[in-house]
């Protein structure tokens, strides 16, 4: 019977059924022998930021939500973009719109975006740095500790990129929360789906980057602050709303 239906008849009568074509996308389960506790670590934390649970004397009062998005290349990204309308409804004087560039070298290096998020004020904050090491990524969560006063505890979420870690090698991270009322929570191996700055990362990436050949790392940073800017103060905008709620599956 289905071999009678047509291509079209088929689609119709699956959309009835409630069925549509879906991308499908893999996924890694986590290995990490702590997973569970991580996990759970990270979830109270946002039931404090969400308002739903209020935290102890010796619970962060404030949660951040950081990683780097990078490497930032100035090379064309593909994506939508304004243009003039083609085919049967293009104006018949104008010349056929430009293909993208080529990038056959990239002699202007890189840059990485270090951002934070904030889930209870739903607030971004970003610095874009040339390198990213052990001692940018300190650099950047003393600027958080500094949006707060020190009596004031505060969260920071990430994952276990090396530069977040503590270690026996290195104290550094952890030795600078301790002074500083800092609690570093860490994100389970392969779970990055855990921090909440992944959506916002989706966001940027759909308002600042896609469709966009920029060509300096000035006039991209440029870019991305104003977004950071705009961003910040329409938070509630519909299309930004759509765009965060479609990605953020945590």
């Amino acid at each position: 019977m289905v071999d009678d239906i047509s291509h079209e008849g088929l689609r119709i009568l699956l959309r009835e059924e409630g069925v549509s074509f879906q991308r499908v996308k893999t996924w890694k389960t986590s290995r990490d022998p702590d997973y569970a506790a991580k996990k759970a670590r990270v979830e109270h934390l946002y039931a404090i930021a969400d308002g739903e649970v209020v935290p102890e004397d010796d619970e962060p009062e404030v949660v951040f939500c950081l990683d780097e998005f990078g490497p930032l290349n100035l090379q064309p990204h593909p994506g939508r973009q304004w243009a003039e309308r083609g085919g049967r409804h293009k104006d018949p004087g104008r010349e056929p719109r430009p293909r993208r560039r080529a990038t056959y070298t990239r002699p202007h290096g890189v840059r990485h975006l270090f951002a934070a998020y904030d889930p209870a004020k739903d607030q971004l904050y970003g610095h874009i740095k040339k390198t990213k090491n052990r001692s940018k990524s300190p650099g950047f969560c003393r600027y958080l500790r500094s949006l707060h006063p020190v009596n004031v505890r505060i969260a920071i979420v990430c994952d276990n990129y090396s530069p977040h870690l503590t270690t026996k090698r290195c104290r550094r991270v952890g030795a600078w929360a301790e002074a500083n009322n800092v609690e570093i929570a860490y994100t389970p191996t392969n779970s990055s789906w855990l921090n909440r700055i992944e959506a916002q990362f989706t966001a940027l990436r759909y308002f600042t980057l896609d469709g966009t050949d920029h060509t300096s790392h000035k006039e991209q940073g440029s870019m991305i602050r104003r977004y950071i800017i705009w961003r910040n103060r329409h938070a509630a905008d519909e299309r930004l709303r759509e765009v965060i709620d479609r990605a953020n599956v945590a």
